[in-house]
C-alpha cells in the first residue's frame, strides 16, 4: 500500500535521490545538500507549529510503498508564498498603439515584471519517480493535497497556484532564457535555475529587466514556448485543469511556463470532500475508490482505499485504518481519486 506521510530527517537519502532523478528545471530540488537537509529541518517545524495563519510554513510530504519501506515520490505546499524571498512572474497583457488620423491600430502584447501573487498558498515539488507511474499514485500524490489545505484551511490561504515547469530540452537549455541570458545575463538556464533553487535570487533583482517587455522583440523560439509546459509537465497540468485551475496570464521568469491559480472553494476535491467519523469494516465491493487523509497534522497519513458511506459514518477496513493511524470513531476527510460532475 502507498501511504502518505509528513517527511523525516531519516528521509534525506531518498529525497536527494528524487532531487537528482527530477534533473534540470525542477527548482525546487536542487541537488543540494545543506538545502535538502533544510528542507526537511523547515518541514518538520512546519508540521509540529501552531498556526492560525498562512505564514512562511513549508510543508514537504512523501510517499512510501510500505511493503519495503521505499519512499517514491514527494509533494509539498508552501503556506504563503513571497514573505522572505521576492516571488516573482512576468505578467502577458497588452498594450494598444493607435493612430486616428492614420487609422493604425495595433495590440501588441508585454511580458510586466511582477510580485503579484505575494502571499498566497502554492503546491508545489511535486515528483513521482519512475518505477511508481502506476494506477493512480501521480493523482493521488497532487491531489492528497487539496483535502489537506481543506482539513487545516487556517493554515492557507484561500488563493492556491502551482507553478508548471516551462519547455526546456534534454540539455536543459531553454529558449525563453536564451533571449533573456543574451541580452541582460551571462548564465546558463541550469545556472540560474540552481541559484533560485538555493535561495540566491539577488540577482534577479539586479539583472533582470525592469520594464515590461514587447513580446514581438523576443526570438520566435521565445515567443513560442510563453505560457506552454515541457512534455513531462503536461499530465500535472491536466490534473490541475480538471481540478478547476486556470492561467491568467502569469509565467516564469526563467523559461516563461504558466502558473495556474484556483480559489480553495473551487477545487473540485476539495469541495466535493466529506468528513466523516470512521467505522472499521469490510466496505462493500462496490464501495468507490477514494482518497483518504486522517485529520492530524503532525501525524498526518493518507492513503487510497474503498470508503463505503454508511448513514452518517464512513466504512474503512482495517488495513486502511492501520495505515492511517487511526481507530473506531475518529474522523478522515476523503474524496473520489477520480473527479466526477461538478
Amino acid at each position: 500500500m502507498m501511504v502518505i506521510r509528513p517527511i523525516r530527517s531519516s528521509d534525506y537519502e531518498s529525497l536527494h535521490n528524487i532531487a537528482v532523478e527530477s534533473g534540470i528545471g525542477f527548482t525546487s530540488l536542487p541537488v543540494n545538500e545543506e538545502l535538502l537537509r533544510n528542507k526537511i529541518a523547515g518541514s518538520e517545524e512546519a508540521f509540529n507549529s501552531d498556526v492560525n495563519g498562512p505564514g512562511d510554513e513549508s510543508y514537504l510530504f512523501v510517499m512510501e510503498d510500505t511493503r519495503n519501506g521505499d519512499v517514491v515520490g514527494t509533494s509539498g505546499i508552501q503556506a504563503a508564498v513571497g514573505l522572505d524571498d521576492a516571488f516573482y512572474h512576468y505578467h502577458v497583457g497588452k498594450v494598444a498603439h493607435a493612430s486616428r488620423e492614420l487609422n493604425i491600430y495595433n495590440l501588441v502584447d508585454i511580458l510586466t515584471f511582477c510580485n503579484d501573487y505575494t502571499g498566497v498558498t502554492e503546491v508545489c515539488t511535486l515528483f513521482l519517480s519512475e518505477r511508481a507511474r502506476f494506477a493512480s499514485n501521480g493523482r493521488f500524490l497532487s491531489k492528497f493535497r487539496f483535502l489537506f489545505i481543506k482539513e487545516h484551511a487556517e493554515r492557507f490561504s484561500d488563493t492556491v497556484i502551482a507553478e508548471m515547469r516551462g519547455v526546456s530540452d534534454e540539455n536543459g537549455n531553454s529558449p525563453f532564457w536564451e533571449w533573456l541570458e543574451e541580452h541582460f545575463f551571462s548564465m546558463d538556464f541550469p545556472t540560474a535555475d540552481y541559484l533560485t533553487g538555493i535561495g540566491q535570487k539577488v540577482f534577479i533583482a539586479e539583472l533582470m529587466p525592469k520594464y515590461p517587455i514587447y513580446v514581438s522583440l523576443l526570438s520566435k523560439e521565445a515567443q513560442a514556448v510563453i505560457g506552454k509546459v515541457h512534455d513531462k509537465t503536461r499530465p500535472a497540468l491536466r490534473l490541475l485543469e480538471s481540478e478547476g485551475f486556470r492561467s491568467r496570464g502569469y509565467v516564469d521568469i526563467f523559461d516563461a511556463g504558466p502558473t495556474v491559480e484556483a480559489n480553495v472553494e473551487h477545487i473540485k476535491s476539495a469541495r466535493n470532500s466529506l468528513k466523516l467519523p470512521v467505522k472499521v469494516g469490510q466496505p462493500d465491493d462496490k464501495a468507490e475508490k477514494q482518497m483518504v487523509i486522517n485529520t492530524s497534522i503532525s501525524d498526518m497519513r493518507g492513503v487510497v482505499t474503498q470508503v463505503q458511506v454508511d448513514e452518517e459514518v464512513a466504512v474503512i477496513s482495517g488495513e486502511a485504518a492501520e495505515a492511517l493511524g487511526i481507530g473506531e470513531g475518529d474522523s478522515i476527510r476523503f474524496a473520489p481519486i477520480t473527479n466526477k460532475g461538478k
